[in-house]
């Protein structure tokens, strides 16, 4: 597995195919391969004829472990996304996020957008800019003695996905804490380059896609028919609609 180090921090990623790169940033208590690999995304995208570079951020996979909720700050998370465009020496490419992957997607389009060609911010919608998303819950339940002890639904789905993908429960509870930054209407208004708002059309934490992207200049939205924020990840209507976005985009 290619790795790199950006600012002390120890970061595993994948590079498959050839044509123009597209950067997969995965959901909070995810990794590459459940988000991306599974699900069929690398397959999907390689066929298309695309470069894909899928990383899996710091306190998640094969990255490095932090426990400081410091550290998972949406911009500093960004950062690594940046710092791995560099260490390719691809210039820009286009973004694809997942829930707190397409938070970090926006932090990245709005601070580094010559690194950005186009941006994707799946499972992410007005609760970039109004609420936190992931509730605080959340990491009470991974710091919960069991899974057994948890009795929240919602915290209870995570805490069960984070022991499925065999990930760091201490590590994740700092990731939460750290990393729910919210961005002003102003500050979306300003994400210069084209985005595509995708949000399942069952999906009580993402928060509409419509109304994010009526504050994004020429923003477009895609509900995925049927679909909660779990699984909305892998539907075939949500990768079709990728697809032609890029395929439009100039």
């Amino acid at each position: 597995m290619p790795r790199f180090t950006h600012d002390d921090v120890e970061i595993a990623f994948l590079d498959e195919g050839e044509g123009e790169p597209i950067v997969l940033v995965h959901g909070f208590a995810s990794n590459k391969e459940v988000n991306w690999a599974g699900p069929g995304w690398i397959t999907t995208l390689t066929r298309a004829g695309r470069r894909v570079i899928a990383l899996d951020n710091r306190g998640h996979g094969g990255s490095s472990k932090l426990y400081d909720p410091a550290a998972y700050h949406s911009a500093v998370m960004a950062g690594d996304v940046r710092a791995l465009i560099d260490h390719l020496g691809i210039g820009r490419a286009d973004v694809l996020g997942y829930s707190m992957g397409a938070r970090i997607a926006a932090f990245l389009a709005l601070l580094h957008p010559g690194h950005v060609r186009s941006a994707v911010f799946g499972g992410l919608g007005i609760r970039l800019v109004e609420g936190v998303g992931l509730p605080d819950t959340i990491a009470e339940a991974l710091e919960a003695t069991s899974l057994a002890d948890v009795a929240d639904p919602t915290a209870y789905m995570f805490r069960a996905f984070a022991e499925q993908t065999r990930s760091d429960l201490t590590a994740l509870a700092a990731c939460l804490r750290g990393s729910r930054q919210t961005l002003s209407r102003a500050e979306v208004g300003r994400i210069a380059v084209p985005v595509l708002v995708a949000v399942g059309s069952k999906d009580p934490i993402a928060g509409s896609p419509d109304e994010l992207a009526a504050l994004i200049p020429g923003a477009k939205a895609l509900a995925i028919p049927d679909r909660d924020h779990m699984l909305a990840v892998g539907d075939r209507a949500f990768k079709a609609g990728v697809l032609a976005f890029l395929a439009e985009r100039p």
